[in-house]
């Protein structure tokens, strides 16, 4: 029942908008060619996807497009909320409409404690027969889950992955030290891939393969195979992107690059607003390095 392999490359999928309403359309041709580039799987309806500034219709409609072009690929699909309430009447809206597993982040704004956390996710893990991924990224949340919390939480049979952003390599590695078979631990930062891959980490839920999936599944694919110089090279060519993606909030610096490739509009949702000048010319010229335009 709970049987998802995340290793690999998925994209944190951005949601296109244009004249103030979600194009559908964009995200089908996204989509499309996030699958065709060969990301192992699609994260629709997370933090990229600005989807607290989604109405219900809107992601359920997102949903039905990622599976609908989806070719088989996982699609695993941001649900939580701060409150176990609203994240299970979430999960509930979503479950029918073609779920794999749902990326759960810890509670922002209320900054639970670590015995609240877990009875969080248990709580949210029983609701469902989907496999959960665990999401720790207290940069935007304000609360860290430990490594020690992320690990009793892998006992639940149902919670098989985390996404860690926190950057913190030390608790990371205590994660991949303790983790039982089958929990999977992936990246949260395209620039701690590479280490966290070569610690034993499954892969990465990336911003930058929205940008430029082709290069990130070849990069995630050399780091699976061992190709350790072909890896580092990537890396090394790839790290502006990284970078510059967050010199901003994400995902405005993704949507700067993205406009300016001619894939959407360059458009988002209050409390968000296109990049500065500066940023979409920045990006510009780093779509430009990689040879993307």
């Amino acid at each position: 029942m709970y049987n998802i392999d995340l290793t690999g490359c998925g994209t944190a999928l951005i949601t296109p908008f244009k004249n103030g309403e979600v194009d559908y359309d964009a995200f089908a041709a996204l989509v499309d060619r996030q699958v065709e580039a060969g990301i192992d799987f699609l994260v629709p309806l997370g933090t990229t996807g600005e989807t607290p500034c989604l109405e219900d219709e809107e992601r359920i409609r997102i949903l039905q497009i990622a599976k609908e072009h989806s070719k088989g690929v996982p699609v695993v699909v941001g649900g939580g909320t701060n409150s176990l309430q609203h994240t299970i009447r979430s999960i509930k809206m979503l479950e029918p409409y073609g779920v794999d597993a749902f990326l759960i982040v810890v509670p922002y704004y209320n900054k639970p404690t670590q015995e609240g956390q877990y009875q969080y996710f248990k709580a949210v893990a029983e609701s469902t027969d989907k496999p959960i991924v665990l999401y720790n990224v207290p940069g935007r949340t304000g609360a860290n889950m430990t490594a020690e919390t992320a690990l009793r939480l892998a006992e639940v049979p149902n919670i098989v992955a985390i996404k860690e952003a926190s950057g913190n390599r030390e608790q990371i590695e205590a994660i991949l030290a303790g983790a039982p078979e089958g929990f999977q631990v992936l990246s949260g930062n395209d620039d701690d891939t590479l280490w966290m891959m070569q610690q034993g980490g499954a892969g990465i839920i990336s911003v930058a393969s929205n940008v430029a999936p082709a290069l990130m599944a070849e990069f995630v694919g050399a780091v699976r195979k061992g190709e350790l110089q072909k890896a580092e090279q990537m890396n090394a060519r790839l790290t502006p992107l990284f970078t510059n993606c967050f010199v901003e909030s994400n995902p405005i610096p993704a949507k700067a690059a993205m406009s300016a490739m001619g894939l959407i509009e360059n458009e988002l949702r209050l409390p968000l607003v296109p990049s500065q000048q500066s940023t979409y010319d920045l990006m510009v010229e780093t779509v430009r390095d990689l040879g993307l335009m």
